[in-house]
């Protein structure tokens, strides 16, 4: 099994290394140059949207609280089916029409005058989210690797993120995307394979699904976890309003942005579509089998329950199957957390380059030196987030909720208006970065508790509500019309 974990890993930097070679611009480095076809993104995309919440999170959530996780999936494939089906034509066609290389050039170029602070206010929310975003990826990898190798945490750290950071340098966007679509790969495989093989396992053994359902508690198959009124519809649009986050998230939009035509967009949708639902249905189904392997016996050494719900996977990969195999289902695993943390490693160090460095220096600097500002960047990034994860005793589940939340609900209202609504001014692009920062960081620390709602959930409406109002009562020169008629979500159209 170790064997083949290094060999992955070892295979991953080849990779990497054989589709960057060569002479490489900074457009190329930042978001591929147009080298990609619509497969290529949107698998990229998929395993840069699933991370070690997918494998780790979402399993573990599923094998403690059962049914009502299945709120929380359908949220999710709700999201991606959006922003594939509605956002990704909009998006690649405000690309070529900007020339934006980031989602917070996107927004900047679009108001001329502002770009300076639209794009620092912006780079600073990417990279102080996606620090923690990358911070829970590596700690899952040493959750990963230490419940099938005994090994220290620290060191599973450290392989993992030390690897990312390696094919990151190397080629950027370039490295990321050709490694993501042999990383989906193996996601997919273990997420549809491993269900069957540990339905067979199971048959083998006689277990019985519904008596270890029925032992887990009452509320186990309950699609609201036994709770009813008004907790259970906070409870289901809690797990629902993962779907509004997908609007927001840079590592995943620029996988858009990148797409060379219309056809691609198409094609792209189809694959992400497919492998959204076999992942998802996946995922939920070894949460919840995982229940009756733990109380056999046969997963766990006899425990009645994992103490770490998020490590059932792995458990469960390390009980069940040769070596060999499990190996290779192992690096699956990884594989969600290796694609996520290198997209979101380069989409930092591009805002970085892009958005802060480009907007206060007074030279331009040379392609070349933008190039290694993106490398240095990317090194330093890397570095930042291990420091997080080695630091940080939060759950993967939520350090991405709260990252997710923060990113989805600062730029999802304001990209959705800039594509879809005409009237969109500066101020309400101010107002969505604002709110969405500061709503995410005071309802996760005061309010979550309380009141039951998630950050998730909270924060992106009133983002939006922010985001409607300043843009009516602070609307761009020569768009004065009364906002008595409210807004009117209308489509933009295609760039002249």
């Amino acid at each position: 099994m170790l064997a083949v974990f290094v060999l992955y890993m070892v295979a991953t930097v080849v990779i990497a290394w054989w589709y960057s070679r060569g002479a490489r611009t900074h457009r190329e480095f930042v978001l591929g140059g147009g080298r990609f076809s619509g497969t290529a993104l949107a698998l990229s995309e998929r395993a840069t949207g699933e991370s070690a919440w997918l494998l780790l999170g979402l399993t573990g959530h599923a094998y403690a609280d059962g049914l009502s996780t299945i709120w929380v999936a359908l949220g999710c494939v709700i999201g991606i089916f959006f922003i594939w089906m509605v956002m990704a034509g909009r998006l690649r066609e405000e690309t070529e029409r900007t020339g934006a290389m980031t989602v917070s050039s996107l927004l900047a170029r679009r108001f001329p005058g502002a770009e300076k602070p639209i794009a620092l206010l912006s780079a600073g929310i990417v990279i102080f989210f996606f620090m923690l975003y990358i911070a829970a990826q590596f700690s899952g990898s040493g959750k990963v690797l230490q419940q099938t190798f005994g090994l220290d945490p620290f060191w599973g750290i450290v392989i993992a993120s030390v690897v990312v950071t390696i094919y990151c340098g190397l080629g950027g966007f370039i490295a990321v995307v050709v490694t993501d679509v042999f990383q989906a790969l193996l996601m997919i495989f273990t997420l549809v394979a491993f269900p069957v093989i540990a339905f067979l396992a199971a048959g083998s053994h006689g277990l019985d699904f519904a008596a270890a359902f029925r032992d887990a508690g009452p509320s186990y198959l309950s699609l609201t976890g036994g709770k009813t009124g008004g907790a259970a519809v906070i409870l289901v649009f809690s797990g629902l309003s993962w779907a509004l986050g997908y609007t927001g998230q840079p590592q995943l939009l620029t996988r858009m942005m990148a797409i060379r035509n219309e056809a691609d967009v198409k094609r792209a949708v189809r694959v992400a579509t497919i492998w959204t639902l076999l992942a998802y249905t996946g995922a939920i189904l070894v949460g919840m089998m995982g229940v009756a392997f733990v109380r056999s016996g046969l997963v766990g050494g006899g425990v009645t329950t994992l103490p770490d719900a998020e490590k059932i996977l792995p458990a469960m990969v390390a009980s069940l199957v040769n070596p060999i195999l499990a190996g290779v289902l192992l690096s699956g695993v990884i594989s969600a957390m290796m694609s996520t943390a290198s997209s979101e490693v380069t989409v930092s160090s591009a805002s970085f380059s892009e958005d802060v460095v480009a907007h206060l220096r007074k030279k331009a600097a040379t392609p070349k030196g933008m190039l290694l500002l993106n490398q240095a960047a990317t090194l330093a990034a890397g570095a930042i987030a291990i420091v997080l994860a080695l630091t940080m005793r939060d759950t993967v589940y939520s350090l991405v909720s709260y990252a997710w939340s923060g990113i989805g609900s600062s730029f999802g209202p304001a990209l959705i208006l800039l594509l879809f609504w005409k009237r969109l001014s500066r101020a309400g692009v101010f107002a969505s970065l604002i709110t969405g920062t500061v709503a995410t960081v005071v309802w996760k620390t005061f309010l979550e508790q309380p009141t039951g709602v998630s950050e998730r959930l909270a924060s992106y409406v009133l983002s939006f509500a922010m985001a409607l109002a300043f843009s009516l009562l602070f609307p761009e020169k020569g768009d004065r019309r009364s906002s008595a008629a409210g807004p009117v979500l209308t489509p933009t159209g295609p760039p002249s």
